[in-house]
């Protein structure tokens, strides 16, 4: 493997980048402040997880930003809740998105956890956000579905990371007419060198799990960590641990979200 240079390989015995860890801020008005996005008057079970997962993980102050449908059935004990108007299907409405983005402005990372529901004029006011805010953009489950009409976009757009599963990869990949196809048989050091071109290629983050690696590429560089509980991946924990890392080391996307694996 030593011919892979751009390939780092993380055990939990044997973090990588140990000092993400030990400089976690220790006083909340440090800890960074955090923007999480979704629901809709279906589900919330996403944004709530988020929501609990970054309290876990440390983050300093947060806003959580739902549909106003869903304010009956919101817990108490979401207090950071932000409720914001809500469209016929019971989604985030056009109406919602100067809100939105003040609140993005607030913060110093923004979460699109999902939940949001297949909505077209959700999906519309999420690809504004794309364009419209700059900052750490992190975005995992559904939410990269409902981005799919604006793959190139996303996938140019800086300080940008994508948790997303092996098949929303295929289908960006394949969006974007990137002249590689990803299979799911693929040797893991296959896939790996995929992603290290495609990186180079595009200024995004990826995170995916292929083969009980928990993978990360950014700007060429690669590092894997065994994992062997995808489901933290599908209930937006692993998204939500990564964005609050990642919003105490901004410069340092590729190390803060692999530290936050462990």
């Amino acid at each position: 493997m030593d011919m892979y240079s751009y390939w780092q390989k993380q055990t939990p015995d044997g973090p990588l980048f140990p000092d993400i860890e030990w400089n976690k801020p220790e006083q909340k008005r440090y800890a960074g402040k955090l923007t999480i996005i979704g629901g809709n008057k279906l589900g919330f079970a996403a944004p709530a997880q988020s929501y609990s997962d970054a309290l876990k993980a440390g983050i300093g102050d947060m806003r959580v930003v739902l549909p106003d449908a869903l304010r009956r059935a919101i817990p108490a004990t979401m207090v950071d809740s932000v409720f914001v108007p809500t469209n016929a299907s019971g989604g985030i409405s056009k109406d919602a998105e100067e809100e939105i983005l003040g609140l993005c402005a607030w913060s110093d990372g923004v979460l699109l956890i999902g939940d949001t529901g297949r909505n077209s004029e959700t999906a519309i006011v999420m690809e504004s956000l794309l364009q419209r805010y700059s900052g750490p953009l992190t975005v995992t489950r559904d939410g990269i579905d409902l981005l799919k009409n604006s793959a190139e976009v996303l996938l140019q757009r800086e300080q940008t990371v994508l948790v997303v599963s092996f098949a929303q990869l295929q289908k960006l990949f394949q969006a974007v007419y990137y002249p590689k196809t990803l299979l799911f048989s693929m040797q893991l050091t296959s896939f790996v060198e995929a992603l290290h071109k495609f990186t180079i290629t595009f200024p995004v983050a990826l995170v995916v799990l292929h083969q009980e690696q928990l993978i990360v590429a950014h700007d060429g560089n690669i590092t894997s960590t065994p994992f062997t509980e995808p489901m933290r991946i599908w209930r937006g924990s692993v998204a939500s641990r990564a964005a609050v890392y990642w919003i105490w080391n901004q410069q340092k996307p590729l190390e803060a979200v692999t530290a936050s694996f462990l």
